[in-house]
């Protein structure tokens, strides 16, 4: 435990870095710091996920993320992701895409750049409990929970935490909030954030099928917004169906006879029919990005810095790497000795997270822009350039490498297994 200044001597207890957000993003950087260092570290966590015991097979959640390979990665590296597959979890190794309107289409296979899968679908709750395996396990962290984040105020190069768990205090060199896109860190540190919602909202379904498992992720691109299928093990599979938000209340409302019949209306028969709905919900969809991911000894990561159209599946992976480029940017500033809250070392963490977030959040809004409604020149030219990436080889094997999370500027644990 570090020491620090008779100044903040009112502090229960220090900490060098104190994450506020256990979820999975939070967790992830917890585990980053854990592995690579000696660091003083603090989890808080409101809420633990109801828990999933290996060996068994509990109900799917509803909520499921499309992890990319280079996020296997960082869980491989920090020793997670044998608790993820020891749980549930379904490799994917193809990707179709659709438009709706008109003939146009691409097929990915990870065999065609001499990939063993694409990526993996996982429920958003396994990740997190074989996260918090990891960061439990480790001697440097502590996992404050039921405890949240109240206020804060700097002293010297101390951050003094005010929490909602009884205790007087706890100081940090660094506070990171990892606590979703309501975030309380961002608020208390008066980062702006420039946020607009798009005009639909998104169901999701958990079904029973009656076709055995697949290895296919398949989305059809309609004027009224995608329509995916995720596989999941077994006879199961995840559903996301954007529409509008009157339209998704109908849906959820529908009994199941009805539910069924319309889902079944909209997704390929090769896909096999659907037997039985277990679960579903709604949430609307929002674009978020904060001005800046930093600020006196404050750090964003994830939705608390970001929020994506969760069309490609891309958020949680960016958040991922958000955690992973923090912790190699503290790593590296403890390495030559540096206080890992200081504001260069911050600097370029956000300069390194916020360009590349920046082109992906560009990128996923082009595509929700490309396919809305549009005059009949512009759905032929759109349809042709899916034709054409589908036969591009270069240009195809780009879009997969991005789409697996192995292109662009990658943290050292994204890249390779150590």
């Amino acid at each position: 435990m570090t020491s620090h200044s008779d100044s903040s001597a009112n502090a229960d207890v220090d900490y060098d870095v104190l994450i506020v957000g256990g979820g999975m993003v939070g967790s992830m950087l917890a585990a980053a710091l854990a592995s690579g260092s000696s660091l003083r570290i603090a989890v808080l966590e409101h809420q633990e996920p109801e828990p999933f015991v290996p060996g068994t097979q509990p109900p799917y959640d509803v909520r499921v993320s499309a992890l990319s390979i280079a996020t296997q990665r960082m869980l491989e590296n920090v020793g997670a992701w044998q608790g993820i597959l020891d749980r549930r979890a379904c490799p994917f190794r193809q990707m179709r895409v659709w438009d709706g309107e008109a003939d146009g289409s691409t097929h990915f296979r990870a065999s065609d750049i001499g990939a063993p899968e694409l990526g993996h679908i996982v429920e958003n709750r396994v990740l997190q409990l074989a996260l918090l395996d990891t960061i439990k396990a480790a001697d440097s962290v502590d996992y404050l929970c039921p405890a949240s984040l109240v206020a804060y105020h700097l002293d010297g190069d101390w951050v003094i935490c005010e929490l909602s768990d009884g205790r007087a205090s706890v100081s940090t060199r660094l506070l990171v909030g990892a606590d979703g896109a309501r975030s309380t860190v961002r608020e208390l540190a008066g980062i702006e954030l420039e946020r607009s919602s798009y005009p639909h909202h998104a169901l999701v379904a958990t079904v029973q099928t009656q076709l055995d498992q697949q290895d296919i992720t398949w989305q059809r691109f309609q004027p009224t917004g995608p329509e995916a299928m995720l596989p999941l093990c077994g006879h199961r599979a995840s559903l996301v169906w954007y529409h509008d938000e009157e339209h998704v209340a109908q849906l959820k409302a529908m009994n199941d006879e009805d539910f069924i019949e319309a889902l079944q209306s909209a997704f390929p028969a090769e896909l096999g029919g659907i037997e039985k709905v277990l679960e579903r919900g709604s949430f609307p969809i929002v674009k978020a990005h904060a001005h800046h991911y930093v600020a006196e000894r404050v750090a964003l990561v994830g939705d608390a810095a970001h929020t994506v159209h969760p069309l490609a599946g891309q958020g949680v992976n960016l958040g991922m790497l958000d955690a992973a480029a923090l912790a190699e940017v503290i790593l590296d500033g403890v390495t030559s000795r540096q206080d890992p809250g200081q504001r260069r070392l911050l600097r370029r963490y956000e300069r390194w997270r916020r360009g590349e977030n920046t082109m992906m959040i560009s990128i996923l809004d082009g595509f929700y822009h490309a396919f809305k409604p549009q005059p009949v020149g512009v759905r032929s030219l759109r349809s042709t350039a899916l034709n054409v990436a589908d036969r591009a080889g270069p240009l195809k094997s780009l879009v997969m490498r991005y789409a697996m999370g192995t292109a662009g500027d990658l943290p050292a644990l994204a890249r390779q297994l150590r």
